[in-house]
């Protein structure tokens, strides 16, 4: 079964931090492209050894992205 997830990717240090909110993974790379694959290969590591509980506790199936708007200062 094929199933698209979020990934949210932040720069930290020197290197990029790559984030599933869907299942709490997480992954870093030096560019965006290699924490984006090493996210992909962590979430597919994930999901070949979990048990179908730990899945189901696990995985959140709807996550919401947006933008909110603040007063700075």
């Amino acid at each position: 079964m094929v199933r698209q997830l979020t990934a949210i990717i932040e720069k930290e240090g020197g290197g990029f931090v790559a984030f599933c909110p869907e299942v709490d993974v997480a992954s870093q790379g030096e560019s965006v492209a290699e924490a984006r694959d090493n996210l992909k290969e962590a979430l597919e590591l994930f999901f070949e050894t979990a048990s179908q509980e730990e899945i189901n506790s696990r995985l959140h199936n709807e996550v919401y992205i947006t933008h909110v708007e603040v007063t700075v200062g």
